[in-house]
This record gives structure tokens, sequence and C-alpha cells, in this order.
């Protein structure tokens, strides 16, 4: 008799983005005419920029022409895509070569599914709070997790494991605090993956936010990283490709575990890859060449001064208004503390129903995000600029 995976009655029914979406349609049922403004989901608004729409409609003329048509493409992705990448990185001082590169349409499957190389019985470490997707997949994969707080006292940056670890996720800037690591935090992690043979899994799907110079936007630029991290990497937030998909994950040829010599995880994430995918979209692919042109970049950058320029709005906004906040000066997100005595979604609610504005509760993305809310700086700069009004008009900080 077929039996289900257990582990999937482990993880929560209700995505907490669903739970957000359906209090907003909620409220909107009730309050007909009311505008929502919506601070929630880290979902860019912004269109396409010149340079990638051009390419991807060249893309579709191609594949219009029996003469230029293409059906399936490279197995780990374009050829050339995976070399500007490669060229992308040695412009910031990290050589890597084009065979570490994978295509794929998109960090968060990447993330998911990144653990299958590694065996069910590792024990994984991921910060509390943090992005659901690397708890819940490994909660459906059955594997232990430990957490590393990242709380205010530690300027949510987490501490090391506090027991063995076999992988370890970080993301920085980090999703939801807006938190990012130092170089001597990072020193720290891949010292402690090379001393317990451990593997670090870094997304860095929001680097191209980073404003200090000295903060970094890649772990390959800590020494001896590659022989103990695989990079994730997104169009998503750096060119507005959330719902295009593209991304990419770095698996060098450096790594090793102890039992699998250097060389051998990369062979095995190109079996995954070949086996389970067939590949991003040749369309995607054409827009992530252009991205990754000089044109495209000094588009996209612009695109993120924009979102950059909102999250400075509403970070200075709701200072002004009493609020304590957190992130938003290297990262699009704010991490906003509730009021005392206040939890989550009963700040939540208020927001909603006060100043008819959306938000995304601390709690969903673990205990320690009890008592903060994740404000997005992506939306249009009108609605940024009148949401911050509206909450600083109609609620108390304390």
């Amino acid at each position: 008799m077929v039996k289900v995976n257990p582990h999937y009655a482990e993880v929560s029914e209700n995505y907490m983005f669903l739970d957000v979406v359906k209090r907003a349609r909620a409220f909107t049922e009730k309050n007909p005419g009311v505008k929502i403004l919506k601070l929630a989901i880290g979902n860019t608004t912004e269109p396409l920029v010149p340079s990638v729409v051009a390419a991807m409609h060249a893309s579709v003329d191609k594949l219009a022409a029996r003469e230029s048509y293409t059906g399936y493409g490279d197995e780990q992705g374009n050829t050339d895509l995976r070399q500007a990448v490669a060229t992308w990185y040695g412009a910031r001082g990290v050589t890597l070569d084009a065979s570490e590169v994978f295509i794929s349409d998109g960090a968060k499957p990447d993330c998911a599914n990144i653990v299958s190389i590694f065996s069910d019985e590792s024990i994984v470490a991921i910060q509390d709070p943090v992005y659901p997707v690397y708890r819940d997949a490994n909660t459906i994969g059955g594997r232990r997790i430990v957490y590393m707080a990242a709380t205010e006292a530690n300027g949510f940056v987490p501490a090391l494991p506090s027991e063995h670890a076999d992988i370890i996720f970080l993301c920085s800037p980090n999703n939801p605090t807006g938190a990012v690591m130092t170089r001597e935090q990072l020193q720290a992690f891949v010292d402690y993956a090379l001393a317990n043979k451990s593997v670090i899994i870094f997304d860095a799907a929001y680097s191209e936010y980073i404003r200090d110079a000295n903060i970094p936007r890649s772990i390959y630029e800590i020494p001896r990283a590659v022989e103990c991290a695989i990079e994730i990497q997104s169009f998503s937030k750096a060119a507005g490709f959330t719902g295009v998909r593209l991304g990419w994950t770095i698996v060098p040829q450096a790594l090793a575990t102890e039992d699998a010599a250097a060389g051998a995880l990369n062979k095995y994430w190109h079996r995954r890859q070949s086996t389970m995918f067939n590949g991003a979209s040749n369309i995607a692919q054409e827009g992530g060449l252009a991205a990754l042109s000089p044109q495209g970049q000094k588009e996209t950058h612009e695109q993120v001064d924009y979102y950059m320029e909102n999250a400075r709005v509403i970070r200075e906004g709701l200072t002004k208004a009493g609020f304590t906040v957190f992130g938003g000066e290297s990262a699009p997100y704010i991490w906003l503390k509730c009021p005392a005595g206040l939890s989550s979604w009963q700040f939540f609610d208020q927001i909603l129903e006060k100043a008819h504005v959306v938000t995304t509760p601390g709690s969903g993305f673990g205990g320690n995000g009890e008592g903060y809310m994740r404000v997005s700086a992506f939306g249009h700069r009108e609605d940024i600029e009148e949401a911050v009004r509206s909450i600083a008009a109609n609620l108390k900080a304390v």
C-alpha cells in the first residue's frame, strides 16, 4: 500500500504569504472602494529595462522562424550566459569557470533542490528568522534542523551553530531582516565549515542592493570559500525577473565533502539538473544575457537604485514617526519593530485596518520574527510615500 511522505504534515498548511493575501482580500470585501497599499510580498513592480525587453523580443522572433528556431538548450544553461555569469563575478574579483555555473529558473527552487545532492541524514543549520523555503524544504526532506538565532541583540546576524551542522544556510543581504554580513562574520562561517567539513549554501539574491563597499556581495570573496560553499543567485530582484524566472547556482570544482572529492558535487548537481530539469526558458536566458551586458547593468542598477530610494523613504519616514526600524540600507526590506504588547499578526491587522497598508508579519519567518514586521520597498514611489504617510498618521509607535 502506498504511503505519503509524512514530513509534509510537519509543514504549515497555510503558506504565510497566502494568509497575508487572504486577510487583505477579506478586508477589501468588507470595505469596497478603499485603496490598499501593498508593502508585503517581495515582488518587483517596475517594468523590465529596455535592453532586456529588446533581447527577449528578438528571442521570440527567432522562435518564430524555422531557420532560427531552438528547442532544448544546454543542460547547464546557455553557454554564453554561463560565461557571462563567470565574467560578471570576475569583475567583482572572483575567479570562476563557466563549468561551475548552472542556470536555473530561479533561486527559490535551487534553494530547495540543492540539498538533494547531500545525505538525508545531514544536520541543517538555518537562522531564525528565516526565508521559509530553507526551513520547509528541509523539513519535507526529513532532515534535522538546528536554528541559529538572529536577534536585535546580535544585529540580526546569526552566531555560529551551537552544535555540529553539516549544511549551513546563509542569506545576505537577509530576507526578511535586511541585515548584511561583514567580511569578518562570513570568514567565521567559512572557517567553521572548513574545520567541520560542512557546506554553506549562500543565498546572494539581494547582492545588488548592497551599498557599503566593505560588505561582500559574494561568499567567494572570502578566502577558501570555494572549498566549502555553494552560492545561489537570481535575476528576480536585480533585474525584475520575478515572473520571468531566471537564476543560477555556483557549485565550485574545488568543493569537497568528507566522502566526496573535489569535483564530485559539481557532477552530482549536473546529474540532478539534467535528470529532473530541462533548463530555463530560452527567452528568459536571452533576457539574462542582456541584463548582464554593460547597458543592461547600467539600466538594472538604476532600477535597483529606485527601489533603494523607496527603502530610504520607508526607513526615514517610519523612524521620524517614532517607530524602531532595522535594515533598508543595503537591502530592499525594512524590519519594523511592533509597538510593545502587540504580536506580529495583531500589528498586521492594525496597519491594514487603520492605515490600509499590507505588510508581512515577522512571526511567519520563525519564532525570533515574532514582534516584528517585514516591510517591502518594492512598489511604485507614489504608493510607497502614501503608505508611509498613512502609517505615520494613523498608528502609534508606542
